[in-house]
């Protein structure tokens, strides 16, 4: 494919992978065609006049015009870009067009030599950084990655437990916390659920960082921020750790349900919403919805899931009575040949079998609610 580059027109690009590699000279080409050899999922792009004949047979774009037009289009569609252009011509290419670091792609300069690879933009949220040091590693080059707290090894504020899965409750306080991180003020951890195993560097935790179990134990420090993990609603005295905090809902809630069939998406969402908010937890940290395998076609269940986002389990009745319930029921043996659904598919899926709440009827709805524990 080629492109002909001109001011007023806005080029179409290929986008079949999450990545752009973008080159424009010749040494710069060489190098851009060994990474998109080499990194998975991703797009290479360079200028005509150093085509080499198999563009068309490997999927390269070629352009021509200037490069600087192709970039607004790079980034409304990939996740990440990797540039072998001189940083300070990228930068001034670049600078028009930023607009959050929230939404903003990650990019990446590879000098054209390969030598150094270095995080310009979107470091953390965008995937910069790591970025850096995968494409380093193809290339045995250095990753050059001037962020605080990747510098220092301590927790990425914006970063902490992105791999699980967590959720901010709100970006507010994001940047006031993460400069009491780096700036080594008093710093508390609060965690009372979800995965233990977030501490990403090879390095000691640093002496300003304080684990604490509970928000009571936290604020006994007098900390300078906090960062707390929880599914739990806070109660109104809690939030005083929020003037300087960020809470983080982790993935750890099962909803275990049964239906009766045809019951709209919308009285099973509010059935969810309400018990939810009943039991002083959380929509955010719901990771998935577990029922028996009879209702894995149920349209309002699987509404409702695609809406969130969640998870979704099935099991057979043989498997739903491996458990030993609370309420068994002779009635809904009779239907579903299982003594239960949404309680032992709320134990089953969440490895748990003391639940938060064992079993609740609401209309045409029975919801149970699990906990996923992490030691």
């Amino acid at each position: 494919m080629s492109l002909q580059l001109e001011e007023h027109v806005i080029p179409d690009i290929n986008v079949k992978g999450k990545y752009a590699v973008v080159a424009i000279t010749k040494h710069g080409t060489q190098l851009a065609r060994k990474i998109f050899k080499l990194f998975p999922d991703s797009d290479l792009y360079y200028m005509k006049k150093h085509a080499q004949g198999d563009e068309e047979q490997r999927g390269i774009t070629l352009f021509e015009g200037s490069v600087r037009l192709l970039f607004p289009s790079l980034f409304a569609h990939y996740q990440g870009l990797i540039i072998i252009i001189s940083l300070g011509a990228v930068v001034r290419m670049i600078a028009p067009i930023l607009k959050d670091k929230k939404t903003d792609p990650g990019v990446v300069v590879v000098d054209d030599r390969g030598e150094h690879v270095i995080s310009v933009l979107s470091g953390h949220l965008g995937g910069a950084n790591e970025l850096t040091k995968e494409v380093a590693a193809l290339l045995n080059a250095y990753p050059v990655v001037t962020t605080a707290s990747d510098v220092q090894k301590t927790i990425p504020v914006d970063l902490f437990g992105r791999r699980f899965g967590w959720e901010w409750e709100s970006d507010e306080k994001l940047t006031p916390v993460s400069a009491s991180v780096v700036n080594e003020e008093k710093v508390v951890v609060v965690q009372e659920s979800g995965e233990r195993n977030w501490w990403m560097h090879d390095t000691a935790m640093p002496a300003n960082i304080h684990l604490c179990s509970s928000i009571d134990e936290a604020l006994a420090h007098q900390p300078a921020a906090a960062l707390v993990v929880t599914h739990r609603l806070l109660e109104q005295q809690e939030e005083v750790i929020l003037t300087n905090g960020v809470l983080y809902r982790p993935k750890v809630i099962v909803l275990g349900v049964g239906c009766n069939r045809g019951t709209a998406a919308e009285e099973i969402e509010q059935v969810m919403e309400d018990t939810l908010k009943e039991l002083k937890i959380s929509m955010k940290s719901v990771k998935m919805v577990a029922t028996i395998d009879l209702k894995k076609d149920e349209v309002g269940l699987l509404e409702v899931v695609r809406k969130h986002q969640w998870e979704f389990i099935y099991y057979s009745p043989a498997e739903l009575n491996t458990k030993t319930l609370v309420q068994p029921s002779d009635t809904v043996y009779k239907f579903t040949g299982a003594y239960g659904v949404s309680e032992p598919a709320a134990m089953l899926a969440s490895g748990n079998d003391e639940l938060l709440l064992v079993k609740k009827k609401s209309g045409n709805v029975t919801i149970s609610v699990g906990l996923i524990s992490y030691e």
